[in-house]
């Protein structure tokens, strides 16, 4: 996939057919709009195009109350391009861009720049000065600049649209199995394995020690996880929290115990994929009691892991 960090470095050889947001977590429903762009693309010749902004537009207007994104920059671009996106513009989001006006915004980068023969937005998306940039004002435009503009319906799970805010919402409360079905894939983090304190190796545990890029932590707990080392998915327990029964520590860690594998990873980039919660944190009386705890946990894990659905999907990832 081609990636062009700002408009005035994007060099666009052939018309586009495009869409535009934010896409964090890209979850069910913006796959719909991807799967729609790339389904489009392929019948009329155009190269599938998406259009995303860093920093969240959120974060600029109005800093206090800008979301904790779900994946970093790479990760959004990564899996565009899973989806079949060829082409990806990232716009610098400031107080400049935000003050361009949509209409043009619409005739000068998404008409003549970008040659768009198709537009598609999620439903309710707009952007530009006072969000003047909806699909009414590009259906309005349409046949003047010889494009054609669609919505995307909205997926909805349980009665509810699915959106980025409530997958936050979702893991935050760790009902990682929710955010799963509303990505469409389970949540995961990734991050650097760092030195810890090492008390997992001298009770028989020995875990990664993660610090994750990600800014949205699933609650603190224990999960059932699959972590990615050397390019397979291996079964592990996490914990994420701020270890009660050691006296509690400031910042949250997430260590993880991965399931029969004994190799060093220190300073290797992993990724954990959460699948399903098995506990609460809590503080114990003292490494004996938590080192039969653990024991429970793994237990709980490798019965998780043997139900034939599950064997499914780890198969899948």
């Amino acid at each position: 996939m081609k990636i062009f960090h700002g408009l005035e470095n994007a060099n666009i050889q052939k018309p586009t057919l495009l869409t535009l947001g934010v896409f964090d977590g890209l979850h069910l429903g913006h796959q719909q709009i991807i799967r729609t762009v790339v389904e489009r693309a392929g019948k009329t010749g155009a190269i599938p195009t998406a259009i995303t902004f860093d920093p969240h537009p959120r974060a600029v207007l109005h800093p206090e109350s800008a979301p904790p994104l779900l994946q970093t920059l790479d990760q959004r671009l990564s899996y565009l391009e899973f989806l079949g996106i060829e082409q990806a513009i990232v716009i610098r989001f400031s107080l400049e861009f935000a003050g361009q006006s949509a209409e043009d915004f619409i005739r000068d980068t998404i008409h003549d720049r970008l040659r768009a023969k198709e537009i598609y937005l999620g439903k309710g998306f707009a952007f530009g000065k006072g969000r003047s940039g909806n699909i009414d004002l590009l259906r309005r435009l349409s046949d003047e600049l010889g494009f054609h503009a669609d919505e995307v319906d909205e997926v909805r799970l349980r009665g509810r649209r699915i959106s980025s805010s409530l997958i936050r919402e979702e893991l935050l409360a760790g009902r990682v199995n929710l955010a799963r079905r509303m990505l469409g894939r389970p949540y995961g983090v990734e991050g650097v394995v760092v030195r810890g304190d090492q008390r997992g190796r001298t009770i028989g545990f020995p875990t990664a020690n993660l610090k994750p890029q990600n800014r949205v932590i699933p609650r603190y707990g224990v999960y059932a996880t699959a972590t990615l080392i050397d390019g397979k998915w291996r079964k592990s327990v996490t914990n994420i929290g701020v270890r009660p029964t050691f006296g509690g520590e400031r910042e949250p860690s997430v260590e993880t115990f991965v399931l029969d594998f004994e190799d060093d990873l220190y300073g290797i980039a992993l990724r954990v994929r959460f699948l399903h919660r098995i506990r609460d944190e809590r503080k114990f009386n003292g490494v004996n009691e938590l080192t039969d705890q653990i024991g429970k946990d793994v237990k709980r894990a490798r019965n998780y892991f043997a139900r034939p659905g599950v064997k499914n999907m780890l198969a899948l990832l």
